[in-house]
C-alpha cells in the first residue's frame, strides 16, 4: 500500500509543476521528502530536525515490522508527524494487528501511536490505486487553497478513509482542510489527528456550510463522508 502513496505524491509533482513552483516539494512524502532538500523541511512547523526524526522513525518502524513478520509491512502504511505514528491498511487477523501495534510502539522516538488497521483480506490493486488518487486530489486542492499551509499536513488514504496529520495554524484552517477532503469523490470518511499550532490537540469538526466565508462548495458537489472526532 505504501508504494501507492509515494506514487500519488510523485504524480502531483509531475502534474502541477507550473502552478506550484517551489511548493511542489510539499507533495513529497517518505523518501522523496529527504530529496526535496532543506527548504522543504525548514518550511514546515516541525522544522528540519523534526522532519529528519520522523523519517528515521518511519524507517525504523518499517524495518522492525519486516524483521518481526514480513506480512506486517506488506499491508500496512506508516505515517509519522512529530513523533506521532499512524498505522493504516489491512492485516489478515487480530494477532497481526496486535503485533503491528506492539512492534511500532517499541521503536524509540514514538510519542503516540494511532492504530486504525482493519482486519480484512488484502485490498485489490484497484482499491489501492483509488486511494492513491484520493490522496493526490486532496493534496493538490489543499496546496491551491491560500488559506491552508499544506506543507504542515500529511495525508494518507486507506480504503476510502482519509487521514490527516500535522499542525494547523487555526481551527478555521483545519475546517478548510477537512472540508476539502469531504468533497473529494470516493471518500467514505475523514479522520483528523491534527494539532493546533499552540499545542492543543484538536479533533476535526463538521465542515462549515457552503455559505461560509471562505467560499462555496464545488458546484454540484456533496459531502462524501463524515468526519470522525478523535480524542488525542
Amino acid at each position: 500500500m505504501a508504494r501507492f502513496h509515494s506514487i500519488a505524491a510523485l504524480c502531483c509533482v509531475i502534474a502541477l509543476p507550473v502552478a506550484l513552483g517551489g511548493c511542489a516539494g510539499a507533495l513529497v512524502v517518505g523518501g522523496l521528502a529527504a530529496a526535496a532538500g532543506g527548504g522543504y523541511a525548514a518550511g514546515q512547523e516541525r522544522g528540519v530536525n523534526g522532519v529528519a526524526s520522523d523519517f528515521e522513525i518511519k524507517g525504523n518502524i518499517e524495518q522492525a515490522m519486516i524483521k518481526a513478520d514480513p506480512q506486517l509491512q506488506s499491508g500496512i502504511a506508516t505515517t509519522v508527524y512529530g513523533g506521532r505514528v499512524l498505522l493504516t491498511g489491512r492485516v489478515a487477523n487480530p494477532q497481526l494487528k496486535a503485533e503491528a501495534e506492539q512492534v511500532a510502539g517499541r521503536v524509540p522516538g514514538v510519542r503516540t501511536l494511532y492504530d486504525d488497521l482493519a482486519v480484512a483480506p488484502p485490498e485489490v490493486a484497484w482499491n489501492d490505486a483509488k486511494d492513491a488518487w484520493i490522496t493526490t486530489r486532496v493534496r493538490s486542492q489543499m496546496i491551491l487553497d491560500p488559506g491552508i499551509r499544506s506543507i504542515n499536513y500529511t495525508i494518507d488514504t486507506a480504503d476510502g478513509s482519509v487521514y490527516l496529520m500535522g499542525s494547523a495554524r487555526s481551527q478555521a484552517e483545519l475546517d478548510r482542510a477537512t472540508r476539502i477532503a469531504r468533497y473529494v469523490p470516493g471518500v467514505r470518511r475523514v479522520v483528523s489527528y491534527v494539532v493546533l499550532r499552540g499545542g492543543g490537540a484538536v479533533a476535526a469538526t463538521p465542515a462549515p456550510p457552503p455559505e461560509a466565508s471562505f467560499g462555496p462548495a464545488p458546484a454540484g458537489a456533496a459531502p462524501q463522508g463524515r468526519i470522525e472526532v478523535q480524542k488525542l
